[in-house]
């Protein structure tokens, strides 16, 4: 008796969009690798996490970091790359050289694609997150292996050399990253003294022309984590097969959105986090090729 049809054709396979966050994990849950793989969900990818670095913080701040060995994040990479693949990638706070290297050679050696890097490196208090040494491996290994990298105006000004008070500045350095070897920049200029939140976009290829987009600031002190949804979310979207240019503008319709529904909730005495699960996407998948 033949229980099986073996002349069938075989049953399709799926997989998901799939988003690794390589980036420093937040206790109070608001930004970090915990950002990371909120937005993921929300947004129908499949997130997975190797750390660089466990941080002691709340609302109110950072209290101490303690970095994993460049070796275990190797491990971390390697594990989730080999087995499970990898459709974008998201890079946050590279704390030291060694990590930064490794996460550079990572890079290359898998050859990943659709990598969005947000060089964490000022605490919201002033305070540095990373040392001097870790920003020249940033720039000179990170940068020309990353497809999109997402500083904020002080994290440019670092980079730069001098302040940025205008969308002059915010020009001048978005040009000065690329020189720099960035393939493109996403200039955040949050903050900015101003009503309306502008943030300016400037690939590498082609003429260099800028784009420009600008929105009503939400009146919110509920801000942590805003850098890392942001990069996040367009990681996702890259994984989700979106040009980059459509990839940060959707980002910044659902950031929009997330500080909007988190912004009259109370979590914390400071900066609290945004809401990430407002209009969660169910789990995108699609065959296997």
């Amino acid at each position: 008796m033949t229980l099986f049809n073996t002349d069938s054709a075989p049953a399709a396979r799926y997989r998901y969009p799939r988003v690794l966050s390589i980036a420093g994990s937040d206790s109070s849950g608001g930004a970090g690798i915990q950002a990371d793989l909120k937005t993921f969900s929300a947004l129908g990818c499949y997130g997975m996490t190797a750390i660089t670095a466990l941080t002691a913080q709340n609302t109110l701040g950072v209290r101490a970091i303690h970095g994993v060995p460049p070796e275990m994040l190797v491990h971390q990479i390697d594990a989730v790359v080999e087995d499970i693949g990898v459709d974008a990638v998201k890079i946050g706070m590279l704390h030291s050289s060694g990590v930064a290297r490794a996460v550079a050679q990572a890079i290359a050696r898998h050859g990943l694609k659709c990598v969005v890097f947000d060089p964490v490196m000022v605490a919201t208090s002033g305070a540095m997150l990373v040392d001097e040494a870790a920003i020249g491996v940033m720039v000179d290994e990170v940068f020309p292996r990353a497809d999109l990298i997402t500083p904020n105006l002080d994290e440019a000004a670092l980079l730069v050399g001098y302040g940025l008070q205008s969308e002059a500045d915010m020009e001048r350095a978005a040009n000065r990253l690329l020189d720099m070897g960035a393939r493109s920049v996403l200039l955040k200029g949050g903050h900015l003294q101003s009503d309306v939140v502008t943030d300016v976009l400037l690939q590498g290829s082609g003429d260099r022309q800028c784009i420009w987009m600008r929105a009503p600031r939400i009146p919110t002190s509920n801000t942590h984590g805003t850098g890392c949804t942001l990069s996040s979310a367009i990681a996702a979207g890259l994984a989700l097969g979106q040009p980059l240019a459509q990839a940060v503008l959707n980002a910044r319709i659902y950031i929009r959105g997330a500080l909007e529904a988190g912004a009259a909730v109370t979590t914390g005495k400071g900066s609290g986090p945004l809401n990430h699960g407002y209009a969660p996407v169910a789990m995108l998948h699609w065959p296997e090729n």
